[in-house]
């Protein structure tokens, strides 16, 4: 026999899972930024493998809470398309940690920091969003949105100006192809934010 809580929603669970999920994505670009920051001492994957995990546990929480619930806070669509989307972010951030430790030695010189630095500003955002989706407030959820996309807008800047670097010439070919790789996952890493903080806002406009 179903309960009323279950025919109804428990909205604050569904809130609650994707907040973690945000929060999740937060700490994996966190570790990320410790990682390039800190390139000499000797790398660990455990914790982005940790955090990959916690992603999917998530996951597979939200599948069940859909599954048990007949009446959710947001439309079902939604919450699927928010929990895939922050989902994304991890799996790009492992993506890069994993290759970063096995290529370090032929990256000497080459500063990942301010573009992690920049990552998980963005993942941080997305955190502050995905909280918001408790009150509906289209002002505030507008400002964050603006604020993530002015973040890829910069990492897209960036991105060119790099491009411009690696054709000069000062490099030589396997340090071009990594550099170019290592940093075109670093935005596609922001790009999945901005993709994150797109459905969110898009839940924002449907709700209020």
């Amino acid at each position: 026999m179903f309960s009323l809580q279950t025919i109804f929603g428990k909205g604050t669970r569904f809130f609650a899972l994707l907040e973690s999920a945000a929060r999740g994505a937060e700490d994996a670009t966190e570790a990320l930024h410790e990682l390039v920051r800190n390139s000499n001492d000797e790398p660990s994957l455990e914790e982005f493998k940790l955090a990959r995990q916690r992603e999917r546990d998530v996951a597979a929480a939200i599948s069940n809470e859909l599954v048990q619930t007949f009446v959710t806070p947001l439309e079902r669509e939604d919450i699927e398309a928010l929990g895939s989307a922050l989902y994304k972010i991890p799996k790009q951030v492992e993506k890069f940690a994993d290759r970063f430790v096995h290529a370090r030695q032929h990256l000497h010189g080459i500063d990942f920091a301010p573009r992690a630095a920049m990552l998980q500003e963005a993942a941080h955002v997305v955190v502050e969003m995905v909280s918001g989706l408790r009150k509906m407030n289209l002002d505030n959820m507008k400002a964050l949105s603006d604020r993530l996309r002015a973040i890829e807008s910069e990492a897209d800047r960036l991105i060119l100006e790099l491009y411009r670097d690696l054709y000069s010439g000062k490099y030589e070919g396997l340090q071009v192809i990594l550099i170019k790789d290592f940093f075109e996952i670093l935005e596609k890493a922001i790009d999945r934010c901005r993709e994150a903080g797109v459905v969110t806002y898009q839940i924002v406009l449907k709700n209020s």
